[in-house]
């Protein structure tokens, strides 16, 4: 029988892993099956240009990964059983596994604070993005947008609200600084780009409520709007702390280098679900740019484990921060392995290409998981290392 590969989730990581699995195995001897709740692979990083109108290339994942051999599943998943090897998703269906991908990410978070729920809207997915975009289109000219959150989300969505709305009144609030991890160079950048599309900053300032009418920080000032939208923070899905896998206090599953699961090593989990740590030791962030190599070492090291070969391990690293600001300007922030900004920054409408390409990019390795790079789908071995299902000889 062949040997059973559940990939849960396919946002960046969960996709690539697949696509990434279908290339280095056998077809007789691996069967893939990928669930996900929507039908269409979702560009998560271009979700602020689909809440300003913009429309995305659609991406069915039944023709992504038509003649691949991955079996699309749609289906929202509800539970794991990593000792009885099981997933549950709704509709009372089960799917059994030998091992297990999990890569059901992130959504946004109201870190308790009493109103987002109710008022605020969001950039955390394509059905958030999509009721954003449809509140900004009943905005009359004058009328504000707060965007809470001063992180790269933040950034985006403020940058690409103003300059498509110029007719509104956009501003930051945000608990530190505006791109305060940025180097100087690309500071000075980022406060001219909001200087330029009109955006007020409130840094320092921390929310305490959100209300129908707009923000009140915890020093009681009110920040008036017709129109909240939160983006500070992100937290993974409850599926994997309510298993008996070993996670963070975050919640997100505890892997070593090779994505693989400390506690249960038929599971291997990457993007925004893992805790993995990079280059000096640090947890990666929860990033696209983390994503993409987790899935590729995760994919790699199942496949070597499965096929008796060398399993591949090297830390991950970064390279660059790539910021939109707008349609027409960016900043490319060249970063340490470690994270940490350099003097080398690219800014205005080179950025704006650089990052495009970047996007289009991280859409198109969906369907080239192997970057077009050779690849042969090796046999497994009589008995694999990562669970006890026979596979063929």
């Amino acid at each position: 029988m062949k040997h059973r590969i559940v990939v849960l989730g396919a946002g960046y990581a969960g996709a690539i892993a697949a696509g990434r699995l279908a290339k280095r195995l056998h077809r007789d001897d691996a069967l893939i099956t990928l669930v996900n709740a929507d039908p269409e692979f979702v560009e998560r990083v271009r979700m602020h240009q689909l809440a300003t109108g913009q429309d995305l290339r659609p991406r069915p994942l039944r023709e992504v990964y038509a003649g691949t051999g991955v079996r699309v599943r749609q289906a929202r998943v509800t539970a794991v059983d990593v000792d009885r090897k099981t997933v549950d998703l709704a509709g009372a269906d089960t799917l059994d596994y030998d091992s297990l991908v999990y890569a059901l990410g992130s959504t946004g978070t109201d870190h308790g604070v009493p109103g987002v729920t109710e008022y605020a809207h969001s950039v955390a997915g394509k059905q958030a993005a999509f009721r954003l975009r449809a509140r900004l289109s009943e905005l009359v000219s004058g009328a504000s947008v707060v965007v809470v959150g001063g992180g790269l989300t933040g950034i985006e969505a403020a940058t690409e609200i103003a300059e498509t709305r110029p007719d509104l009144a956009v501003s930051i609030a945000t608990r530190g600084g505006v791109g305060d991890w940025l180097s100087d160079k690309a500071q000075r950048h980022l406060r001219g780009a909001l200087d330029r599309l009109g955006i007020t900053v409130h840094e320092r300032v921390d929310i305490a409520r959100v209300e129908s009418t707009g923000v009140v920080t915890d020093a009681g000032t009110e920040i008036p709007a017709q129109v909240t939208v939160w983006t500070a923070g992100f937290t993974v899905h409850p599926i994997a702390a309510a298993s008996s896998l070993a996670v963070s206090d975050a919640g997100r599953i505890v892997v070593d280098g090779t994505m693989r699961s400390v506690s249960h090593p038929d599971v291997y989990a990457v993007g925004d679900a893992a805790n993995a740590e990079g280059v000096g030791g640090k947890s990666l962030r929860m990033s696209c740019a983390a994503a993409t190599p987790m899935a590729w070492q995760a994919a790699d090291a199942l496949a070597a484990r499965l096929t008796g070969r060398t399993v591949p391990e090297a830390p991950i690293g970064y390279v660059s921060q790539c910021i939109s600001l707008g349609r027409r300007d960016g900043i490319i922030q060249r970063v340490t392995p470690e994270d940490q900004p350099t003097s080398t920054v690219v800014t205005g409408r080179i950025a704006a290409r650089i990052k495009e390409l970047v996007c289009a990019g991280a859409a198109w390795s969906i369907a080239h998981p192997t970057v077009l790079l050779p690849s042969r789908r090796r046999r497994l071995a009589a008995t694999g290392e990562v669970g006890t299902h026979p596979v063929a000889p």
